[in-house]
């Protein structure tokens, strides 16, 4: 659970949680200024306090880098804001143990009806249609949603990926879904009923505008990789076997760069 002033939502989204499909909960507090790890510690969860806030990007990375360091093999990411129900992480579980996918998506939009109905801003949700469609084509999936805060993972997954590259602001999210396809793993989704209320954790206009042009720059670099014209070092795989294919890769965009003769 990546956290900031969540003391009004803790608990209802731990009320919910079912607790035969968690063995620990982790919550990462990013800088809040509220009550919130009072509370998650009196609840008993694992609480890692950062001393200031690290944007919403860094708080994700201490949480899966603790969730490896202490033998994870499904990691779900879940908001703390009781914006996501989490009545459904035991079902996003069971299709990674299923062997069916490697990483699943909730999707909050399930029809436009009750996506708007659930309190979704219409600008908010045309901003999301627009890009889903958008990243789906570009990406070569068929997500309902690319921007979910509920996001499941097998471990091999955040082994492979280089997330400690990633932005520490929101595209973080955008930029590990691109190395997800790069690295083919499967991706999935399941519909998972959502929630629009003022304690709920949102961005705002500008915020979004600014997500959603360094969402397509995320599109940009993965054909840049995928063509090879510029390799770019988020899509460099953290396992040591393809430590050889990275540094060729590096080695010839420096070449080009350089305009000189390859060996």
């Amino acid at each position: 659970m990546p956290a900031y002033n969540a003391a009004s939502t803790l608990l209802k989204t731990l009320a919910d949680l079912p607790h035969d499909a968690v063995d620990e909960i982790i919550l990462v507090d990013d800088g809040s200024t509220d009550a919130t790890v009072d509370l998650a510690l009196r609840e008993g969860l694992t609480v890692i306090r950062h001393k200031e806030n690290r944007g919403y990007g860094g708080n994700q990375k201490t949480c899966y880098q603790y969730a490896l360091e202490h033998g994870a093999e499904y990691i779900v990411m879940l908001h703390p804001d009781y914006q996501y129900d989490s009545r459904v992480v035991g079902l996003a579980v069971e299709l990674l143990k299923l062997d069916i996918c490697d990483v699943v998506m909730g999707s909050r939009i399930r029809t436009r009806k009750e996506a708007l109905a659930g309190g979704m801003p219409a600008w908010k949700y045309l901003a999301n249609r627009l890009l889903t469609i958008t990243e789906n084509i570009a990406l070569g999936q068929n997500l309902g949603d690319f921007h979910s805060g509920f996001r499941a993972y097998r471990r091999e997954v955040l082994e492979t990926i280089p997330f400690e590259r990633n932005s520490n602001d929101f595209v973080f999210d955008s930029q590990f879904l691109a190395q997800a396809v790069h690295f083919q793993f499967r991706v999935g989704d399941i519909p998972v009923p959502v929630r629009y209320f003022p304690e709920a954790s949102s961005i705002n206009f500008r915020r979004c505008v600014k997500y959603g042009i360094c969402t397509l720059a995320v599109l940009a670099r993965f054909w840049a990789q995928r063509l090879r014209i510029r390799p770019s070092k988020i899509f460099f795989s953290k396992r040591t076997d393809s430590d050889t294919e990275n540094r060729e890769q590096l080695q010839q965009a420096s070449q080009k760069k350089a305009g000189t003769p390859e060996n």
